[in-house]
This record gives structure tokens, sequence and C-alpha cells, in this order.
């Protein structure tokens, strides 16, 4: 038998030996990444649907295994849906270009209802069919981790990890706050008090570099982009390019950029997501009393206001504090103690009053400024919060007053590039031009 025999010979051999080893071990492991997205499309924020078209586009990157409907607002389930029916008018063209993009049908089927209101006081209530859903995805015999891109209210993840604790190590959370944060304070309080162990990147301004900063020139900038790559690109790229007049602003992607530039586990290293620290030491501040602009608490931390419960005071009475004259902060009796829980996210000046029933209450008012935390301060880490992660404080990250931004926008003409050559799937690929 002449060399080059034997050598067929021996790679005949281990194709059959390798043949069978994968018989006998199953398939093989799906290398794409678990992800969840939990969204508040349709409520305050619309460019929610420019990151559903985004994300959708990039839908064969990742095992996509549920889309959640979160509070805010009239945001329902429906809008994500149509988010889907123009997928679904896309789907043909784009299956051209890869075979792992899921069916509309199979999207549809993972479509959850969240929670519609906000977590009461607890920042825990009654399971929604979201908060279910995330259990029984994070509960699946699969090693992957299972990734939650939070873009709206954090409530169904806070229930859910209340409902099944045993589901925490398996999450990996992507949590844009900054308003989200704000509006969903006390189910944020829920998770960091009673599960301090959660693997976790807290976007509270770091975002914001998907939209601010960065390469403006020309066919690049907000304004122009979505005319220049977007619109004709199908019924998603026309949908994206009809959403905020045509002005891009997609705050919700850094989330799907983090997994397209490798889902580090090393939140420090980097990339299309950012690039993130570890969360500090007291960053709670209690107040037990009116405040003036004096009293100082950290902007994006947690704020609560404690005062004793008024002579008189019933479970049927109310009260709320109203900060800035737009965001309420509904009161609750804790022991002798009424609390309200706020998240300040922007470093100002936050005037309040007090809304109740209650002549003792009715009508009190006050302010209290919200702050930047010092160098010295972050660079406390919290012991009690080893995987967890914010934006770098180093103003040389910083866009402005948005820290951390400049880690997104720095890689904006990548991103947006590649976003463009995802918007041009909407076309066969047997009819692909050299348009822009």
């Amino acid at each position: 038998m002449t060399a080059a025999a034997v050598a067929g010979t021996i790679c005949a051999l281990a194709a059959v030996v390798a043949a069978r080893a994968d018989r006998n071990q199953g398939p093989t492991p799906d290398p794409r990444p678990r992800v969840i997205v939990s969204s508040d499309i349709g409520g305050t924020d619309p460019d929610d649907i420019q990151s559903m078209v985004h994300f959708l586009l990039y839908a064969d990157m990742f095992d996509v295994e549920g889309i959640i409907s979160s509070p805010w607002g009239p945001g329902r389930r429906e809008h994500i849906l149509e988010v889907i029916d123009r997928y679904a008018r896309d789907y043909p063209a784009l299956k051209t270009h890869s075979g792992r993009y899921p069916a509309p049908d199979a999207l549809r089927s993972v479509v959850k209802q969240g929670a519609i209101d906000a977590a009461a006081g607890s920042g825990v209530g009654r399971p929604t069919e979201g908060s279910e859903w995330i259990v029984k995805c994070a509960r699946q015999p699969d090693a992957r981790p299972l990734w939650m891109l939070v873009w709206g209210g954090i409530d169904d993840l806070a229930q859910a990890l209340h409902d099944a604790p045993d589901i925490l190590p398996k999450l990996r959370v992507y949590f844009i706050g900054g308003p989200n944060k704000m509006w969903s304070v006390n189910a944020y309080d829920y998770i960091e008090t009673h599960h301090p162990s959660l693997w976790m990147i807290e976007a509270n301004s770091t975002y914001r570099g998907w939209f601010v900063g960065g390469d403006q020139s020309g066919d690049w900038s907000n304004q122009a982009f979505a005319g220049t790559y977007a619109k004709g690109r199908g019924a998603l790229g026309d949908y994206f390019a009809s959403i905020l007049g045509g002005v891009l602003k997609m705050g919700d992607s850094p989330s799907i950029g983090y997994l397209l530039s490798g889902a580090s586990p090393d939140p420090g290293r980097g990339g299309w997501g950012g690039r993130f620290v570890r969360v500090w030491a007291d960053r709670k501040t209690v107040f037990t009393r009116l405040t003036t602009a004096a009293d100082e608490a950290e902007a994006f931390g947690v704020v609560d206001f404690r005062m004793p419960v008024p002579a008189g005071m019933t479970p049927s009475h109310h009260a709320t504090i109203v900060f800035d004259g737009r965001i309420p902060a509904r009161g609750v009796v804790d022991g002798g103690q009424i609390r309200f829980r706020f998240s300040p996210r922007d470093a100002k000046v936050w005037p309040y009053q007090i809304q109740s029933d209650v002549a003792a209450l009715q009508g009190l008012k006050g302010e209290f400024t919200a702050v930047l935390p010092s160098p010295a301060r972050t660079a406390r880490r919290s012991a009690a919060h080893p995987n967890w992660w914010t934006d770098d404080p180093d103003p040389a990250a910083a866009e402005g007053i948005h820290r951390g931004a400049r880690t997104v926008n720095q890689w904006r003409v990548e991103f947006l590039r590649d976003f463009a050559d995802r918007l041009r799937r909407t076309t066969p690929l047997a009819q692909v031009t050299n348009r822009p």
C-alpha cells in the first residue's frame, strides 16, 4: 500500500471515529449566546423600536429564547409583534444570507407579556408570563449562560429571581439603567439587596455613546444614517427610518453590541457595548427628614426618604413624592416609617413635593442635589457585589457629562458600518448590489 493510500485510510478511519463520537455525545453544542430581551418598546422610548430592528437583523447570531414586554406606559407584547411582522416580510431575503435566522413564527412563540406596572415597594409582587418564562429558560439543561438584555424596567428579572433564586448562576445581565433604573428603582433595589452576587452590567450613561459623540461626519451622523442606509432596505429598514423622524438613537443597542463583540466575561476589556468597572460601595443614601439643596446623594444611586408615619394614617391613605414635578414615588409603610424610594438619573438639583390625603404630609416639599461620585468613592469596590459592573468614572472615558460614553462611541463607524451591511440583507443575496 502506498503512503498516499495509507494516509487516506487513516483519514477515513478518523472520520468514522469522529462520526461515532458525535453520535455518542449528541449534537454539537450551539456556540451562539442564549438571549432574552426585555423591552419597554411602544412605551416611553420609541428608540426601542430601532434597537429591536437592530436585534432582529442579527438574530442569526443569537439563540433567541425570549422577547419580553416590560413596563412602561402603553408598551405591550403586541408592539414587539409589530416589529416581528416587518421581519416576516424580510425573512425570505434574510434567510438567503444565513440559514440560522429564526422563522417568524418561532420568534412570535417566545414573545411574552411581562409586568405592566412597576413593582410595589418591596420590588416584587406576583409572577408574570415574562418572569415565568425567564425561570423556564434559565432552568433548561444547557451549559451556556442565559443573557438578559434589559432595555426597560427590571421588574420581571427581579420577580424571576425572587421566585427561583436557583437560576442566578445561569444569568448574565446587561441592564440599560439610567432612566430605566429610575422608573423601576424598587425592583432594582430588591435585586441589589437580595441577589448581590448576580453577574450584571449596569450601564447608566455608557449606553449614550451609541448616539452621542464619536464620528458624526457625513452619512455616519445621527441625522443622515437612516436616510442613507436604512430607508428602502426592506420592511425593517423603512420602519427603522420612520422612527424619531429618521434620527438615529438606538439607545439599547450597546447591549447587543456587547454580545456581537464577544460577550466577554470581563466587562473591563471593552468593545462595542462599552468598557466597565466594578461597582463601588455605599451607593445608597438615606434621608430621615425633608432635605435642602445642600443635601447630596449619588446620581444614578438609590435614595430613600424615610419619615415617621403620621398619627391617624391607615392603609386606606396614600402618599406620593413627586420629583421634578413629574416623577412619582409612592410611599410604602414599613414598620413605623413611611418610605419613598427614588434614583436620580441626572446630576442636578431635584425638587420634590408630597401629595397625600393625610393632612400632615400634604404639600411638604424639599429638594436635594444629585452629584457624580468622587474618585475616592468609586475606588472603594463593593465586596458584596463581586460580579456587578457599571460606567467607567475615568474622565477620559466620558463624553461631556456622560460617563463611560466614549468607550462605546470610539467604535461608532465600525458598528454602524456593520449594521449598514446587515440592512442590505433585506435584499436577496442574488440581487445584492454595491449600493451604499
